[in-house]
């Protein structure tokens, strides 16, 4: 089921958007195999903390973070993959793994990969392990206002 709180804000705001159920996949290179997106059109979640507070990180299924990188852009040296234990309980209404890109939801920042502003539609996982939001790009970006900066390999 799609998270409830990311729902709410959608709906509230009259942004359209699509959600696509597939089977339960785990991995982002698998939800794309699963909704047949290329990986490179699939956004990922990465959570990292910078200078002790969450943030995430959200890129094509079919790259990396550049930890250095993200260091760099945020002048800190201060700057590490957070592990699931870290954030699990910020994300009450999702799987663990599963978090949409919303990081203003949550009270954090998100850093967007240039790669994914490029395109018209954002697709990424809706709060479960088995259904994906399409959205415009334009939507997305206007409702977040992530940062877009180069972080991946």
């Amino acid at each position: 089921m799609i998270a409830k709180k990311l729902k709410t804000f959608l709906d509230q705001r009259n942004v359209k958007y699509v959600v696509v159920a597939h089977s339960p996949a785990y991995t982002a290179q698998e939800i794309a195999a699963s909704v047949h997106v290329p990986g490179q059109f699939l956004a990922k979640t990465v959570m990292v903390e910078i200078d002790g507070a969450l943030a995430m990180a959200v890129l094509p299924a079919n790259q990396r973070v550049l930890i250095e990188d993200l260091r760099d852009i945020t002048e800190t040296e201060d700057v590490h993959l957070a592990h699931e234990s870290e954030f699990r309980e910020a994300f009450p209404d999702c799987e663990p793994g599963a978090m949409p890109p919303f990081g203003n939801l949550y009270d954090m920042s998100v850093y967007v990969s240039p790669a994914l502003a490029e395109r018209h539609e954002i697709v990424f996982s809706a709060g479960s392990h088995h259904e994906v939001i399409k959205m415009a790009w334009r939507d997305y970006e206007q409702l977040v206002k992530p940062h877009v900066v180069n972080f991946t390999m």
